[in-house]
């Protein structure tokens, strides 16, 4: 018999999520963002979800988006750190791809080579996230290259907010992208800027292409709005079984390193999970704090440290839990949000951090309309 544990993928949700984007974004399109294994919920199930439905898909590395191309795949794809060395422009210009340009090492990449076809490029400015883009002061001299290149079919002027989803907004942000806007002379452009937290908080930023991620698997980018205020539904639902139930007393000590003490006579369900599965081993679960857990239905908190393979709990004011018990880790009753939270991490590191070895099904796309 296997191990119970199991991440079932939710394709419905997947689909109701980027419906939500999208009646929110109005007349915008969308880039369904792919990467990192599409959050780790599997790159084909996300896009097998949306097949047919997503305007574009956006991602990092051009094997994937060949695999795409290969699987059937018709619409606009986006590179979105663009490419890293000069054959993969060939390869673009083959797979009918649009790639990211934020850098002058790029464009000589591009000026140094010949093209079958014109390719649509997003050239990304650095508005203050001090990562990848170019400056203000940068664009004289990149105007003038980018008119040099015959190759380029289309720009897209494209940025990325650093503090959507937080408290500073993105005042300064945007205002530096439309001076830089402003100032763009070459040809006509489309513009790139919202993310999801952007896309949902910001309504000057529904223009052009948006780049909805997080929010297509069910998760809020905002640390005190949630998925289900925001109508996302939990496109991963982790999940599990209790493998054994310990009676302990009052003074005993759970787990390595005893960081929980019974206060008094308890009951401990031991979960088949453990940071071997992707479970953040830095969960707290002293007496002071746990992290919320969904066993039999009911919410109760992780205890002691998480190790490899098992996570203790307490299930004292749950009496039907026994060996066999079902458990929800994060996904429907058990929000991914507040297991992030308790964990001090983003729900983003939850999802890509799932490991190898868990089993994952697919939930289908219904015949219900999302």
């Amino acid at each position: 018999m296997p191990r119970p544990i199991i991440a079932r993928i939710d394709q419905s949700a997947l689909l109701h999520n980027y419906s939500v984007a999208k009646n929110i974004g109005k007349r915008t399109r969308l880039w369904a963002v792919v990467k990192a294994n599409a959050y780790g919920h599997g790159l084909m199930r996300v896009v097998d979800a949306l097949r047919g439905r997503a305007d574009g898909f956006a991602l990092l590395d051009i094997e994937e988006a060949a695999l795409l191309r290969e699987s059937g795949i018709r619409q606009p794809i986006l590179l979105l750190e663009g490419v890293f060395e000069w054959g993969e422009f060939r390869r673009a210009a083959e797979l009918g791809l649009t790639v990211t340009i934020h850098c002058f090492e790029q464009l000589r990449f591009f000026a140094d080579i010949t093209l079958p076809v014109r390719i649509p490029i997003y050239v990304k400015f650095n508005t203050g996230m001090n990562r990848l883009g170019f400056r203000i002061e940068d664009l004289p001299r990149l105007q003038q290259e980018i008119e040099k290149i015959d190759s380029i079919s289309s720009v897209t002027l494209m940025t990325h907010f650093a503090d959507a989803d937080g408290e500073g907004g993105l005042g300064e942000q945007l205002e530096l992208f439309k001076r830089m806007a402003e100032s763009w002379k070459t040809g006509r452009t489309s513009i790139s800027l919202a993310n999801s937290a952007a896309l949902l908080r910001f309504p000057q930023t529904r223009r052009g292409w948006a780049r909805p991620g997080i929010m297509l698997y069910g998760s809020s980018p905002f640390a005190r709005r949630s998925a289900a205020r925001l109508d996302l539904r939990p496109a991963m639902n982790f999940s599990s079984e209790l493998l054994a139930v310990q009676r302990i007393e009052k003074g005993e000590r759970v787990g390595y390193g005893g960081i929980y003490t019974a206060a008094k006579p308890m009951r401990i369900g031991i979960v088949a999970c453990g940071y071997a599965d992707g479970y953040p081993r830095h969960a707290p679960g002293d007496n002071e704090r746990g992290t919320p857990i969904l066993v039999c239905g009911k919410r109760t908190r992780t205890i002691g440290r998480v190790s490899m393979d098992m996570i203790a709990c307490d299930v004292t004011d749950i009496p039907e839990a026994g060996p066999g018990s079902p458990v929800v880790l994060w996904g429907e009753g058990m929000p991914a949000e507040e297991v992030a939270a308790a964990a001090g991490t983003i729900t983003y590191e939850l999802f890509c951090a799932l490991a190898p070895r868990v089993p994952v099904a697919e939930i289908p796309l219904s015949s219900t309309p999302v």
